[in-house]
């Protein structure tokens, strides 16, 4: 992997004497009190201002003061008029634009399309405090306050909004983010490095729009003749193997014996180039159907060659087209062999340079121990912000997840190696928190990340991680390069919990279970010690069908896990539970699908509260698939249709199936089980699903012109489960924190817990 320039080696803007700030300035006020004539950037957000590394315009901010920088923040501005842009003067080099720590349009609508009732990152959970797709209408007000000012753009909605895409809201493919703001060049990703460089480069003189070279970020094609010592190559002709033209076929990889298989470095061209991905049978995997990818082979010509994607306007009436489109960005991603891509947007074609190369340990130390407050800006006063209070007492310890959930938004976001902080500076940060963060009564209420259990894991070899091309470490199998030592975060566990004054360390966030059980050690200091009763995890589903779409494990993973955790909860003498997350309607589920996970539900003595309906977000893979109804995991030309649960009607089934025993969804769930000819769990007794019988006040009969629910689809086989279905050893994940008080119930030990909220 190519190595980078320190972000603290670089020689400091003259602003340095100025030192640190207590906050960023957010009014004319604060900056006469810094002594500051005017801001060299200024960050424009979508959230709450709070001075936490947590919060990406904190980190941003204080990352280029510690570059010497004068940085002010506009923090959730009225957008109707330009007066709040105009608040701290004209930035000398730039607007830094961002939505804030979520895509706007997740955080303001529900998987519904309804408007939320609050947003967790607003002062009170007030909501309603910024617009739809934020980053285009602050961009639109910076250029109306400022006319030649220049904007960059940032944050996890311009990150997944890079290419053209696929959006959920308007149920159509937009354009690159950056044509639709015309803003002077995107970040992607955690973009600490291509920021302090790009900084430092415009305070030397440089135009963002002429920047072309800096990885990380997608910038607009000015010259078309600059691409002419360039190889183009059409990703529709990569994708497809043959020996007309020998090259490595990127876009599979096939398990083999030798220590390198998932990233062979060494086959020839000519092998390679016959391969086909398969849908077959994993040995270890219980006669689970997976698809299963081939290897890759490094071509000199990489340095120097193009991926033309599908444009814009193909994409746009061609769905297939689309999923090839993601699968070809997703193979792209490793920073070690990604190619840069461009794609034509109609009168403008974009650039999508290769992504950033990785923190080291070092330099992720020194970006979250920089002077933050760590506290809200003192003007909201007393009120509450939901998202601070989530996280006043968690520590984040890790970057990045390699599981590579198809669902999931974090890995396109933040990467697939894991970048982790040191032991020391992380104590450091707990240390903090006990001495400085007001409320503070002895328990850490997180020590995690993406995951819970990624910290320090990492290929066992740096070549073959840099050659790799698949898009997951753990799935259809946890690869036999991964290294699974989970000994220093169970030794990180005991010294954090062993600090003068801290009572407890709690994780709470997702837990990788089949990288778990790699580990009894581990699980044993989890349940012994890190449990506060209830531990959420992610299954997500139990059928083969969608689990395979999802890249998760088979719920397999999920009884090993649980058999591991009640018994070291008995050794220690606790009553713990188990909360697990499930996903209604995901790509590749069928009503049978539904059905029994329903089952397996009542089985096991769960009822789940609050439900999570799969929610298309910008980028994902599993977009690709709701989109086209396509599997972007195969190759464009061998491709079948999936399942999509795309109508309201049919989603709103199987959200009810996830909450089989709620009265209302019973009228609901007993027209289903008639068309599916499984009258036999309509009934009064345990042995029934859901009663024959509606009580007062409840439900209502459904129809299908209420519910807009068609007749059962033809993709759909309705037949009677098999006594034990055993989906398998499929492998997969849980990335990113649960949010909110979404609740779920085990009736048998009448336990509450939390079920997952909304991605």
């Amino acid at each position: 992997m190519n190595t980078a320039k320190a972000l603290f080696s670089y020689r400091k803007f003259w602003a340095e004497c100025y030192g640190p700030a207590p906050f960023l300035p957010r009014t004319r006020t604060e900056m006469d009190e810094l002594g500051w004539d005017s801001c060299d950037v200024i960050m424009i957000s979508g959230d709450a201002y709070i001075d936490h590394p947590s919060f990406g315009a904190a980190l941003i901010g204080r990352l280029l003061e510690a570059q010497g920088y004068r940085v002010g923040i506009i923090a959730q501005p009225d957008w109707r008029t330009v007066d709040d842009f105009k608040a701290l003067g004209k930035p000398n080099l730039y607007f830094g634009v961002t939505a804030g720590n979520m895509d706007s349009m997740v955080n303001r609508y529900t998987s519904d399309r309804k408007i939320r009732s609050n947003d967790a990152y607003t002062a009170n959970g007030e909501a309603n405090r910024r617009p739809d797709r934020a980053t285009i209408v602050y961009t639109q007000r910076c250029r109306e306050a400022y006319k030649n000012c220049a904007v960059v753009l940032g944050g996890i909605e311009g990150s997944l909004r890079r290419a053209a895409h696929y959006d959920y809201w308007s149920d159509k493919v937009r354009r690159s983010i950056l044509v639709d703001t015309k803003a002077d060049i995107l970040l992607y990703g955690n973009a600490e490095r291509a920021l302090v460089e790009l900084t430092h480069r415009i305070a030397g003189g440089e135009h963002p729009s002429e920047i072309t070279d800096l990885r990380g970020t997608v910038f607009v094609r000015k010259n078309p003749d600059s691409i002419q010592d360039w190889i183009i190559k059409d990703s529709t002709t990569i994708d497809t193997p043959g020996k007309i033209d020998p090259h490595p076929d990127p876009y599979e990889m096939k398990e083999a014996n030798n220590k390198d298989a998932s990233c062979n470095t060494g086959q020839s061209a000519d092998q390679n180039s016959d391969q086909q991905p398969t849908t077959g049978t994993n040995p270890e995997s219980s006669g689970v159907q997976v698809v299963q990818l081939g290897t890759y082979q490094k071509t000199k010509d990489r340095s120097k060659t193009l991926i033309r994607l599908p444009s814009y306007s193909q994409v746009l009436s061609n769905p297939p087209l689309y999923a090839h489109a993601s699968r070809v960005l997703h193979l792209e991603s490793n920073p070690g062999n990604a190619r840069p891509m461009i794609q034509d947007q109609g009168a403008r074609e974009i650039q999508i340079n290769p992504p950033p190369i990785p923190l080291t340990t070092e330099e992720l130390d020194w970006v979250y121990e920089l002077p933050y407050a760590r506290q809200p800006h003192p003007s909201y006063g007393d009120a509450k912000i939901p998202a601070w209070e989530m996280i006043r007492f968690s520590v984040n310890i890790m970057r990045g997840c390699f599981g590579g959930c198809t669902f999931c938004s974090i890995t396109e976001h933040e990467g697939r190696i894991i970048q982790s902080r040191s032991e020391q500076s992380i104590l450091n940060e707990i240390g903090n928190i006990r001495d400085k963060t007001e409320g503070f009564t002895g328990t850490i209420s997180d020590l995690g990340g993406p995951t819970a259990n990624m910290y320090r894991l990492a290929c066992k070899d740096p070549d073959i991680e840099s050659s790799c091309r698949r898009l997951s470490c753990v799935f259809p199998g946890i690869c036999k390069n991964l290294n699974t030592d989970h000994t220093p975060l169970i030794h990180l566990y005991q010294k954090a919990r062993e600090l003068p004054g801290v009572k407890r360390v709690l994780i709470a966030s997702g837990l990788r279970y089949d990288l778990a059980v790699r580990s009894p050690e581990y699980v044993k200091e989890l349940v012994t010690h890190h449990v506060g009763g209830y531990l959420k995890i992610a299954p997500e589903h139990t059928e083969e069908g969608p689990l395979s779409n999802m890249m998760k494990p088979g719920i397999g993973s999920y009884e090993e896990f649980r058999v591991m955790f009640e018994k070291f909860s008995k050794e220690a003498g606790k009553e713990q539970y188990l909360i697990p997350y499930f996903i209604a309607a995901h790509p590749g589920t069928t009503d049978l699908d539904m059905l029994n996970l329903a089952l397996w539900l009542k089985k096991n003595k769960f009822r789940l509260d609050q439900v999570q309906t799969f929610l298309p977000t910008p980028m994902a893979m599993a977009t690709a698939m709701y989109h086209s109804q396509q599997s972007p995991l195969v190759p464009l030309k061998r491709r079948e249709p999936i399942p999509v649960p795309r109508k309201a009607g049919v989603r709103k089934l199987h959200k009810a199936f996830l909450r089989y025993h709620d009265p209302d969804n019973w009228p609901l769930l007993r027209e289903a089980l008639k068309e599916m000819g499984r009258t036999d769990l309509i009934g009064n007794s345990k042995q029934h699903l859901i009663p024959a019988w509606q009580p007062k006040g409840t439900g209502g009969e459904p129809s299908h012109k209420k519910y807009g629910r068609p007749a059962m689809t033809t993709h759909t086989h309705f037949e009677k489960p098999k006594a034990q279905q055993k989906p398998g050893n499929m492998t997969g994940d849980k990335k990113g924190k649960a949010a909110g008080k979404n609740r779920s119930t085990r009736t048998a030990k009448g336990t509450r817990g939390q079920s997952k909220p909304p991605r």
